[in-house]
């Protein structure tokens, strides 16, 4: 039986939100660099330029991820989601500019997440997996099993790296 008290989070979100902060302000210098050295820069352009390095920075900055053994949330800016993974019916992969993992439960829930967080994050990965696969017992899961199978050789083999690496095997 799973331990129901049991929540994960993505570890390394305070680092990419700090990244996602120091670009929008490295964006926001340059700008103000080179109209300061132009000798046109005024407060209205100093106050677009903020603006501007803001905007970036609010698109940069990640979701936060947590998961729990039954549910895993991605909280934005405005918004959370959350998906029951013990209910999941899909499980798609989303390629393009960025890859996605779309997840969807039974009762409407929908959250997409970046693979990659759950490959940083074993912990979160395992609760996923954990409760998927009593999606699938249950036969709720009606597709995605690739998804995930793939998900997980791509899991294991990153973390049997970092095992190897330790120990000076790799």
């Amino acid at each position: 039986m799973a331990d129901t008290t049991a929540v994960a989070r993505d570890a390394y979100w305070a680092g990419e939100a700090r990244g996602a902060v120091l670009h929008g302000l490295a964006l926001f210098s340059l700008l103000l660099g080179i109209d300061g050295l132009s000798g046109q820069l005024t407060p209205r352009r100093a106050l677009l330029w903020l603006a501007l390095g803001a905007l970036l920075a609010l698109v940069l900055l990640p979701a936060r991820i947590s998961a729990s053994a039954d549910r895993l949330t991605a909280r934005g800016l405005w918004r959370e989601h959350t998906v029951r993974t013990d209910r999941l019916v899909s499980v798609r992969c989303v390629d393009g500019v960025a890859h996605r993992l779309v997840l969807r439960d039974e009762l409407g829930g929908r959250v997409e997440i970046d693979p990659r967080v759950l490959v940083a994050n074993p912990a979160l990965w395992r609760l996923l997996d954990d409760a998927a696969r009593v999606s699938a017992r249950r036969g709720l899961l009606r597709c995605g099993g690739t998804a995930l199978r793939r998900l997980a050789r791509r899991i294991d083999g990153e973390l049997a790296g970092a095992v190897f690496q330790v120990s000076g095997l790799g």
